[in-house]
């Protein structure tokens, strides 16, 4: 797996040597996972379909699938002939290959992707998606551990709603459609809270006043639900809510708890009237170690100057959020920020997620037990590294088992035996380790 991570690299690698500065490629057809093999009403293969080969496979429990080809998956909140989606897809086609020769020369390994910051997954072996009943597949491969983990550093977060009279009706719903965006693209090795304020601050969870969380599965649906209890009134005063943003920030991070690593303020509002730069002189500059990420709410862009100078002075991003189908796409914008150290680093570090049950595949004793093995992919042409352009990331699936036959058995002992754990303390095997089947709505597979 090793191997295959570092072949998928160095392949992806060169083929985005054109990134950014590949032209429209409009015209430019691919295979698409949804629209394979499906025809319109007279009988013509469907845009982005056409015919795509698929059999049977044991290694794949018998799904079937094309060992040839891959298929990309786009999200079904993005336009799947974006010029961004196609000239990606266009670039990234360099892996049908890598995945061919990795799968030839290892045939243990399981699923080979590439997951893109514009969006779209590449997925190998080739393998058709099928929308739920509602026809839409939520899937997103940004908001996916594997890739929150390789992509960014760990890092502390703090989010700041505003929840003055100004936010009442469509606002307050688009702010905590933000917030729970937000908290998807956290992954186990962040910490975080969510701080409401107006004329005072109120803890989303009163618990947790003053301190951060560690984002895991439970926490985050614990602050989602929590967030429907949000109200609008009162007067926003932002600088009481960024004070005790920056102290909770510095407080933890004296402890020497969290992650020990980048911080952030994500600040959800609608407008500020004034820029607040005593707040920051006092507690940010001029080291700027937090850097704040500004979301504004609504249509109106007012007070859309003073949030912009607070994101550029302080090193990080404004998005403006009208609508709800915006929500989405602009939270992920702030990933591309949070990676830049990595990329000026050049750090193409290795990251493993904790077991997962897939979904697609069992053995002769039910759901097979997953791991994920990732790493970022960032642009090597010379003009753009010091921007800090985060292409995506690769990863490959590898069954728990193969990791068991790696444990020398003749130096356990007779009564002796070999677990692992990840550094979250999450089992990644044990011998009495059982899943249940009901997990795996918390435990979801990388795959559709």
């Amino acid at each position: 797996s090793s191997a295959a991570e570092q072949a998928l690299y160095t392949g992806l690698s060169s083929a985005a040597e054109q990134a950014g500065s590949t032209e429209s490629l409009g015209e430019y057809e691919y295979f698409n996972a949804v629209l394979i093999n499906e025809v319109d009403e007279e009988g013509n293969s469907m845009e982005l379909g056409g015919d795509f080969l698929l059999q049977p496979n044991d290694h794949f429990n018998n799904l079937s699938v094309n060992l040839s080809l891959s298929v990309v998956q786009v999200p079904t909140n993005m336009y799947n002939k974006d010029s961004a989606i196609v000239n990606g897809v266009y670039w990234s086609e360099a892996l049908n290959k890598v995945f061919v020769d990795n799968f030839e020369r290892d045939p243990s390994l399981i699923w080979q992707y590439f997951g893109s910051a514009k969006g779209f997954f590449r997925q190998y072996p080739g393998i058709k998606w099928r929308p739920d009943e509602h026809g839409v597949i939520a899937f997103d491969c940004r908001n996916r551990k594997w890739y929150i983990q390789a992509a960014t550093s760990p890092k502390d977060v703090v989010i700041l709603v505003d929840v003055s009279g100004s936010m009442k009706g469509l606002r307050l719903t688009i702010a905590r459609q933000t917030v729970s965006s937000i908290l998807d693209t956290l992954g186990d090795d962040d910490f975080f809270n969510v701080i409401a304020y107006n004329d005072e601050v109120h803890y989303v969870e009163p618990c947790l006043n003053g301190t951060l969380v560690q984002a895991d599965v439970t926490n985050k649906d614990h602050f989602r639900m929590n967030l429907d209890k949000l109200l609008a009134k009162g007067i926003g005063m932002l600088d009481v809510g960024l004070t005790e943003a920056f102290e909770v920030l510095n407080d933890f991070n004296q402890t020497g708890r969290g992650s020990v690593c980048s911080q952030a303020i994500m600040l959800v509002t609608d407008g500020a009237v004034d820029t607040y730069d005593s707040v920051f002189a006092k507690y940010n500059w001029p080291d700027r170690k937090v850097r704040i990420f500004p979301y504004l709410i609504g249509r109106e862009s007012a007070f859309a100057d003073n949030l912009k100078w607070m994101a550029c002075a302080n090193k990080g991003y404004f998005t403006q959020i009208s609508t709800l189908a915006d929500v989405q796409e602009n939270v992920m914008e702030y990933l591309h920020v949070l990676s830049r150290p990595k990329v000026i680093a050049q750090e193409h570090d290795t990251v493993w997620t904790e077991a997962y049950i897939d979904s697609t595949l069992e053995d002769g004793q039910g759901p097979i037990l997953m791991t994920t093995v990732a790493m970022p992919v960032f642009s090597t042409k010379n003009e753009t590294r010091n921007r800090g352009i985060l292409l995506g990331v690769v990863g490959t699936d590898v069954p728990v088992s193969e990791l068991l036959k790696t444990i020398p058995k003749y130096k356990l002992g007779i009564h002796g035996y070999a677990f692992a754990i990840t550094n979250n303390g999450y089992i990644l095997t044990h011998p009495d380790l059982r899943p249940l089947v009901s997990m795996t709505l918390h435990l979801i597979s990388t795959n559709p």
